[in-house]
């Protein structure tokens, strides 16, 4: 981070410039109550904060754990669209639209995380709605509605609940229902035409039973685009809904239904070049949302639904049995045009299936000196991929027009974990925490990967010529792991609490559904590639992380802070990627090949520090009040370890990617009673340091270091709320995904003809306005 990006956001805010405020409901399960939450924004008052991210309940300040929290009602006095937001203010966290999608997450935290959304990979970072894991990242940019809160626990989690995640966990709470009917209807409108609206309401039908839902519509017209078809690039176009039903006959039993559906008909997402093409010398575009691709043999869209039934029942004043049973499934198509050009020189339609079935159950103690619990853990998921790789520029030049690499993979999961976690209180002052996990995952795959000539495959209505078949594998693999963690908890008085702990984190191995079995090399040099060498070839093993983290919580009423510093050793690092194959001879690449190796071994360590400080009260009236939140994080991250596709060490060469090594946020807000309702207003600045896209930095397609600033003013009544919010308002362009099938050096292209080097760019400068009503 420069001196002057710095001073900027002191100055942001020491100078008063207003951030986000409200009360937070905090809390990593259970039930919600309703407080300031400091780490993700500043409040009124500092009053205590109650969560059970150990699965009871404590103060924020009591629990020994690296989280940042944001209520539904702070999320929408900032006007965030969907979870990417929360990533602007939460240290060494990346949230990103992955690249060619609208709705496909790639997550990092702490330099964890997954780039590649391709079926076969495991998250490294967990995504929850409701407490159910999902096990893909199509359809996880969730937008934001009907939220209760998200929560974004940094580090390896796993033994208090769910998937076991190498990385971290965020967490997508939606409302439960209250007691009386209720009733809420939001309208915005915004730059680009942004329409949207939310109607949420419940009722209880009897003294134990209530149902409830929301509905959501939410469109925009693009960003740019696209000067081949005409269509608007970056719009969007998409409806949502959710209903639930509660069902609570006494004080010591829950139980509650819900289900959820998302169709996103928004136009493909397609991206923007970087270079000028190579044989047709389109030049590159002036505004980075406009395109030049030219695939539309299918439509984007994106469907996904789910429904869940959570049981919760007191057996006695200590004991609780808690099951969560959930189902979900989603389909996803895209016409992906990685050259971004109107010839056919690198286009990938693609269709992406995935459907999952969960089943947790714990058993929760409760007692005056041990708290804990023991878990199991089942998933049985599938995820699909098809998609043809047309090369038609390449054909033609060969002799073989419409060539095309078809790939179908497949790859099922089967996982359980028993898991379990116990806190035991010597005294007032010192605890103990002690857990462990215990998982099998077992891994089958088919890929079948084949060659065309004569243009799409029947999937995206073609009938093209089969001229060869280089992948027919089907191949299983089982992996086993225990990971352990352990917490030592000193707490000298009610303002402090400082804790040391240890976790591990465990990614199972897989199988690559973009392998080409042709490819696989000669590893023993016998001159046979054996059936070994090919399993051996599609085959990658499971990662493991070591973390060690030192804490420290403060608050003494007006000032409050959260400081971690952690340590982590990354090993047997998951290393995806796709390369250009030459199958003839030629000297041109006519197919390429997905390889993921084993290939890195890393050290990250950092540190993050959030905190809040109420400067003044009764500023200029008796119930105003002026305060300030921040956070920063710095991430020092190197590969010790990083094999390439030739066998050579190039950890000198390397970076972790998407992972700046600092991320900081200022922020400020005053508020203040006006016509019996209150006002706010807030600003932002948001700070992210230089980060690469891929492993090796390529400064053409890496992202340089950059500063949002977002600022909202609203006043929320008894029944009506107004609201204006800016983002971006320094209107930024920024890469937050890309597509690099050049030499880095020469730029020369390594897959098609005309040079493949694309990038997807985070919003503009927006203004929405918002109107709500509620009862």
């Amino acid at each position: 981070m420069n001196k002057s990006t710095l001073a900027a956001l002191l100055a942001s805010a020491s100078a008063g410039v207003l951030a986000m405020t409200g009360a937070a409901q905090a809390q990593t399960e259970g039930q919600a109550v309703s407080e300031p939450v400091p780490q993700a924004a500043p409040a009124r008052s500092q009053d205590e904060i109650v969560v059970t991210a150990r699965r009871r309940e404590e103060s924020l300040q009591d629990v020994p754990v690296a989280v940042t929290a944001y209520s539904g009602d702070q999320l929408a006095q900032v006007g965030a669209q969907d979870i990417t937001y929360v990533a602007q203010t939460t240290p060494n966290v990346t949230l990103e639209v992955s690249r060619g999608t609208n709705s496909t997450l790639s997550a990092f935290i702490r330099g964890v995380g997954q780039q590649d959304p391709v079926a076969g990979f495991e998250a490294g970072v967990g995504v929850y709605v409701d407490d159910v894991y999902l096990n893909r990242p199509q359809a996880a940019v969730l937008d934001i509605y009907d939220v209760e809160r998200i929560e974004v626990l940094r580090g390896p989690q796993g033994t208090l609940y769910g998937r076991n995640t190498i990385g971290g966990a965020i967490k997508y709470v939606t409302k439960r229902l209250g007691d009386q009917p209720a009733f809420e209807a939001t309208a915005k409108y915004g730059s680009y035409d942004q329409k949207d609206l939310i109607v949420s309401g419940s009722v209880p039908l009897a003294d134990t039973f209530r149902v409830g839902g929301a509905v959501a519509r939410l469109t925009r017209d693009g960003f740019g685009e696209n000067i081949v078809t005409g269509e608007e690039n970056y719009n969007k176009d998409l409806w949502g809904a959710r209903a639930s039903a509660e069902f609570e006959p006494n004080a010591d039993m829950f139980f509650r239904i819900s289900g959820d559906y998302i169709k996103d008909e928004s136009n493909a997402r397609q991206g923007h070049r970087l270079i000028p093409a190579n044989i047709s010398d389109a030049p590159v575009l002036d505004d980075k949302f406009d395109t030049r691709a030219g695939l539309d043999v299918v439509d984007q869209e994106v469907e996904a639904y789910g429904g869940s039934f959570l049981a919760e029942i007191n057996l006695s004043d200590s004991w609780q049995v808690r099951n969560i049973l959930a189902y979900r499934e989603d389909e996803s198509t895209s016409p992906i045009d990685f050259d971004s050009l109107q010839s056919a020189d690198v286009d990938v339609p693609a269709i992406y299936k995935n459907d999952q079935f969960s089943e947790e159950l714990q058993l929760l103690y409760s007692g005056d000196r041990l708290n804990g619990l023991i878990g199991f853990y089942y998933l049985d998921a599938n995820a699909s991929t098809v998609f043809d790789v047309l090369l038609d520029v390449t054909g033609q030049a060969v002799g073989s027009p419409g060539l095309n690499a078809q790939t179908f993979g497949d790859v099922s999961t089967e996982t359980w974990s028993v898991f379990g976690d116990f806190t035991y209180d010597f005294t007032d002052q010192w605890s103990l925490s002690l857990g462990g996990r215990y998982t099998s995952d077992e891994r089958t795959s088919q890929v079948l990967r084949r060659t065309y000539i004569g243009g799409f495959s029947e999937f995206f209505g073609g009938n093209p010529i089969l001229i060869a078949t280089t992948s027919d594998f089907n191949g299983s693999a089982e992996y086993e792991d225990f990971s352990p963690r352990a917490s030592l908890q000193w707490q000298p008085n009610a303002d402090h609490n400082l804790y040391a702990s240890y976790s591990q984190g465990f990614k199972g191995g897989s199988f690559d559904p973009r392998g080409q079995t042709t490819a696989a090399p000669d590893f023993n040099g016998d001159g046979v590639v054996s059936d070994d060498e090919v399993f051996q070839f599609m085959n990658f093993e499971p990662e493991e992380v070591d973390s060690y983290e030192l804490g420290w919580k403060f608050s003494n009423g007006r000032y409050s802070h959260s400081l971690a510093v952690f340590y982590a050793d990354y090993k047997d690092i998951q290393v995806p990627g796709s390369v250009g194959v030459d199958t003839d001879g030629d000297g041109v690449s006519d197919t390429f090949t997905g390889v993921t190796t084993n290939a890195g071994a890393a050290t990250l360590k950092g540190v993050e520090y959030e905190g809040r400080l109420a400067v003044a009260e009764d500023m200029f009236t008796p119930a105003d009040g002026l305060n300030f939140s921040w956070s920063l994080g710095y991430l020092d991250g190197e590969y010790d370890r990083f094999i390439n596709a030739f066998g050579t060490d190039i950890s000198d060469q390397v970076e972790i990617q998407n992972t700046p090594d600092w991320t900081a946020s200022g922020t400020a807000a005053y508020f203040a009673p006006l016509r019996g309702g209150e006002l706010t207003a807030s600003t932002t600045l948001s700070y992210r340091g230089d980060s690469t896209q891929f492993e090796v930095p390529f400064p053409l397609l890496d992202q340089e270091s950059y500063t949002l600033w977002n600022a909202s003013i609203t006043w929320q009544g008894d029944h009506w709320g107004f609201g204006v919010h800016g983002r971006n308002l320094t209107d930024e362009r920024y890469k937050v995904a890309g597509y690099d099938f050049v030499n880095n050096d020469t730029l020369a292209p390594e897959l098609g003809l005309e040079g493949t080097l694309t990038a997807y760019y985070g919003d503009p400068r927006t203004v929405t306005a918002t109107v709500s009503y509620r009862y």
